[in-house]
């Protein structure tokens, strides 16, 4: 099926059924959001960031020393060598494009386990270089709890896998959002990434830019949702947990 870029045939039950969803899920997010109920999916969203430093760090021949993510939604990675201007934006940048390619990967049960599993085997490696218990225990609960989620996914008609995933991605969009106002706006922490980044790099507007880019990400995923491409086809998507006989679902 050929790429729909023009969204002429935009939006299908499918797609629209995908997007209110998405809507759905950030209403939940922002009324939860001071609330307990939403504390291991924030952190999971700092071991993101803090695990796309690291990324930036080995890609630059530098080299990792460990990584921490604390109770209080903050994260240290402890790095040696490589591109400082590369390393110290990659948390932000990372940020929005793992919420990104989770939405997206939510689309299509194959690639939700493929995310599931990646997600599955980054912490994992993480558990093995974590430097507090904060973060272990974020690893080994999350993988525990990816891990029941797909057993129910494959053994029995609860259909939830893709809809974890999918909130998630959300989770991270909405994070780096908030991550930029409160390094930049707020500015309830004394020391960040942007700020250290203005230090090496100055900008006049660097609140802006990062802002810039999570909603540049943000209309990205949404408008690759509305196009028929690849693992983006939505087929069969219904808005519904439970597997009825007979009919195509979101969670086969």
């Amino acid at each position: 099926m050929n790429p729909n870029w023009e969204l002429t045939n935009c939006c299908q039950h499918d797609q629209r059924v995908f997007l209110a969803t998405i809507g759905v899920f950030t209403v939940v997010i922002l009324a939860l959001w001071r609330t307990f109920l939403l504390t291991p999916f924030k952190l999971i969203t700092v071991f993101l960031h803090e695990a796309s430093h690291a990324i930036a760090c080995k890609l630059t021949c530098g080299e990792v020393e460990g990584i921490q993510v604390h109770a209080n939604e903050g994260g240290v990675t402890q790095t040696r060598g490589g591109v400082y201007w590369l390393i110290l934006p990659a948390g932000y940048l990372g940020s929005s494009f793992w919420g990104m390619v989770l939405i997206l990967a939510s689309t299509n049960l194959l690639t939700a386990r493929i995310a599931a599993g990646c997600l599955i085997l980054s912490l994992l490696i993480v558990l093995c270089i974590a430097k507090n218990w904060t973060l272990r225990g974020l690893c080994i609960g999350f993988i525990i709890f990816i891990g029941i989620i797909w057993v129910l996914q494959e053994m029995t008609k609860v259909r939830i896998l893709r809809y974890i995933i999918l909130f998630i991605g959300v989770m991270n969009s909405l994070f780096s959002v908030y991550d930029i106002y409160d390094d930049l706006i707020s500015r309830r922490v004394h020391s960040s990434d942007a700020e250290k980044f203005a230090e090496l790099c100055p900008c006049p507007c660097n609140g802006a830019a990062w802002g810039g880019n999570d909603i540049f990400h943000i209309s990205l995923w949404s408008y690759l949702s509305g196009t028929r491409y690849i693992v983006l086809r939505i087929n069969g998507f219904v808005f519904q947990l439970w597997e009825t006989a007979g009919s195509s679902q979101f969670f086969n």
